[in-house]
Formats: C-alpha cells, sequence, structure tokens
C-alpha cells in the first residue's frame, strides 16, 4: 500500500541579490518563457540553479499575469536582440528543451521502493535518492511529480479497482 505524508523537510528559500534580480527581470521582460538554454546561461551568469530560475520564471508569472506584454511585432524584434546574447537558440529556429531523462532497469526499481514508502519526499530524500541513482534532484522531483499524477490518473480512471490490484498488474507485466 502507497502511503501518502506529507514531509516538513522543504527546501530553504532562495534569496536573490538586487543584481540577480535586475538580471532576472530584464530577462523576464524581454521573454518570460525563457527555454532551458537560456535558463542555463542565466544560471551561469547569476551563480543559481537552473531549476531555482525556473521556479522564480513560474512565479512572476503567477504573480504577474496582467503586465503589459509586447505586440507580436515587438515580441519578434526583442526575440532577435536576445538571437545576439544566444546566437545558438536563435540559429537552431526552435526552443531548446532539455534532454529526456531516460532510467535504466535499477535506477525505477529504487524510485518505485522509495514511492511506495513515501510520495512525497522532501529535499534531503531526493537529493539521498539523486546520489544513489546518479541523476540531478531535480530530475527525480519531477520523477516523483509525474508519478503522482499517473497514480492519480489511474485511479480516476479506474475507481473500481483497488490500488492492490494494480500494483500486482504492473509487477507482472
Amino acid at each position: 500500500m502507497i502511503e501518502i505524508v506529507a514531509m516538513s523537510h522543504r527546501r530553504n528559500r532562495t534569496k536573490f541579490t538586487g543584481e540577480q534580480l535586475k538580471i532576472l527581470i530584464d530577462t523576464f521582460n524581454h521573454k518570460p518563457y525563457p527555454n532551458f538554454a537560456t535558463r542555463q546561461k542565466l544560471a551561469l551568469e547569476i551563480n543559481i540553479e537552473e531549476s531555482r530560475i525556473q521556479i522564480w520564471f513560474q512565479n512572476r508569472r503567477a504573480r504577474h499575469p496582467f503586465q503589459k506584454r509586447p505586440k507580436p511585432e515587438e515580441a519578434l524584434e526583442s526575440s532577435q536582440d536576445l538571437g545576439q546574447d544566444y546566437p545558438e537558440e536563435r540559429s537552431q529556429g526552435k526552443e531548446v528543451r532539455r534532454y529526456r531523462t531516460y532510467y535504466n532497469y535499477s535506477q525505477l526499481h529504487t524510485l518505485m521502493e522509495a514511492f511506495e514508502n513515501n510520495a512525497y519526499p522532501g529535499i534531503d530524500s531526493r537529493k539521498q535518492l539523486a546520489k544513489e541513482i546518479g541523476v540531478p534532484e531535480s530530475r527525480v522531483q519531477i520523477w516523483f511529480q509525474n508519478r503522482r499524477s499517473r497514480l492519480l490518473a489511474q485511479m480516476k480512471k479506474e475507481p473500481d479497482e483497488t490500488l492492490e490490484q494494480r500494483q500486482d498488474q504492473e509487477q507482472d507485466s
């Protein structure tokens, strides 16, 4: 049986300096939905993890939903301006995405065991798992989010089946 427990281990709040915020806000004003490559470059520039930058942009978009967005032709001009800073993005002609993370059998087995023990692991547990299986903590966090989402979707789709029957089916396949 899977026990869903909320843990009190949270990641420490990220504190940005004034200079870091200036760079983030300037980038946000030009490009409120930066791709992975842009976030990586920002991470190197301001010395903050890419995952924290991604969250900052999500929060900023949520807090400022009615901020004046540039007209399409202005957006094109500003993206061309950004292209000078990040030439490989512009030359590819499409968004640069993070590579899909593939897990081998032993990694999946470890993740599934951890999920069965606790579907909501804290930051310390995720860091330990990440170290154990050799992937970044942010990927472990996404794996747990996706797994919980998949479990909820399965439960909605097949409400008459019990969770144990479903687990038996997964083990048989």
